[in-house]
């Protein structure tokens, strides 16, 4: 059986790991977080980088420092985990679902504008695959109508935007450390990007329960107390632990996903000229990571019968997301101005295959050896009409 994902390890996160089990703290904040976020901090030149127990959590303290409140409006592509949207539902927002550009599965920079209301307070651009959205075009309105901008950048370590690592350019970025992403903290873990300073001071104090701990540590005030709202999003030390050895691996592991997503591509690209399938299709402007390797087929029915072709082979294979403004929630909170036909049809049509550090070259061969054997004996199985 070939998994559909297998969390990456390279070997050298035991040493880490042991080594915080016999510190004398193994609560966060400490020897190895401190290390996670200084790595994150140099490699994104950003302002502070706040390690948390998951991408989600790291949404809903953005929502928190934004002040979102009931009635405030804030864009969502409707293409995307539920955490880009219930981070603000849980703060009283309305949800306005976005259109995706049918190239990158991302948010529609294009359609953005018409979004806007005198209730917008925030954008949400969601970086699919790796895969950066247009911020040039997005920022650009925001800052036009005062609008704050919180980059979902859960699958988009070490992917760039015009030469720019993705995570810079929106007030606030999240990333996601889960044991699907190219790195794990062991399983769980986020991180919140700041690099809106005037957001710093609170974002510290939200993750410490509310308390100015920080400060108090620091000497910049003499009581330590409780001054605002918050929780407990501090990630222990064993898993930031787990995280700093895989940060300290990353072209490793990063250099063997875009082996694997490049000899995909390449193992795939007849299928594509004999209108099968479609490939990812990248923008000049962004260099992506090798998180997700996709394919389009003719439909719904059409990934289902492959799907199960291929588990019948021993291969795991799974479609994404089911459209948010198309969920019982999402009907419930969010509101789609257009029709989101865009949305509603590619995300019938995409299906994602294994992809992950250690699937081997000759894993990659049986698998798209089987796709191939499949459109043989489905020939009319074709996307060429349905993108003409």
């Amino acid at each position: 059986m070939i998994p559909f994902n297998m969390p990456a390890r390279t070997g050298h996160e035991d040493q880490f790991v042991m080594d915080a089990i016999n510190a004398s703290a193994m609560s966060g904040n400490n020897k190895y977080t401190k290390l996670c976020e200084s790595w994150f901090e140099r490699h994104l030149s950003c302002k502070r980088a706040l390690l948390v127990t998951s991408c989600t959590h790291a949404l809903e303290m953005a929502a928190i420092l934004l002040d979102i409140q009931d009635g405030d409006e804030v864009i969502v592509p409707s293409y995307t985990f539920v955490s880009s949207a219930n981070a603000f539902v849980l703060r009283g927002a309305k949800i306005i679902f976005a259109e995706v550009d049918p190239t990158t599965l991302n948010i529609d920079a294009g359609q953005l504008e018409k979004l806007v209301t005198s209730k917008t307070k925030a954008i949400v651009p969601v970086h699919y695959a790796g895969v950066s959205c247009d911020m040039h075009d997005i920022m650009n309105i925001a800052n036009k109508y005062g609008i704050k901008v919180v980059e979902d950048a859960a699958q988009c370590i070490d992917s760039r935007y015009k030469n720019r690592p993705v995570g810079v350019y929106g007030h606030l970025a999240t990333f996601s450390f889960h044991e699907t992403k190219n790195i794990t903290a062991g399983g769980e873990g986020g991180m919140l990007v700041i690099n809106d300073p005037t957001l710093l001071d609170r974002a510290e104090i939200l993750r410490e329960k509310g308390t100015n701990r920080r400060q108090f540590a620091e000497g910049k005030v003499d009581k330590y107390t409780w001054v605002d709202i918050g929780s407990s999003y501090l990630l222990g030390e064993l898993s930031a632990a787990y995280l700093y050895a895989q940060l300290l691996n990353l072209q490793q592991i990063q250099d063997a996903r875009m082996a694997c997503w490049n000899n995909y591509f390449e193992s795939l690209s007849k299928l594509e000229l004999l209108g099968h399938l479609q490939l990812p299709s990248i923008p000049s402007t962004c260099q992506h990571n090798g998180h997700i390797f996709h394919i389009r087929v003719k439909d719904i029915e059409s990934r289902a019968k492959l799907i199960d072709y291929l588990k019948a082979k021993g291969i795991i294979s799974v479609f994404h997301y089911v459209p948010l403004h198309s969920s019982p929630m999402g009907k419930k909170v969010g509101h789609n101005p257009f029709n989101l036909a865009i949305t509603n049809k590619e995300s019938q049509r995409i299906m994602r295959l294994p992809l992950y550090f250690g699937l081997k070259n000759e894993q990659i061969a049986f698998i798209t050896q089987c796709i191939n054997q499949y459109f043989q004996m489905n020939l009319h199985d074709c996307v060429s009409a349905v993108n003409s």
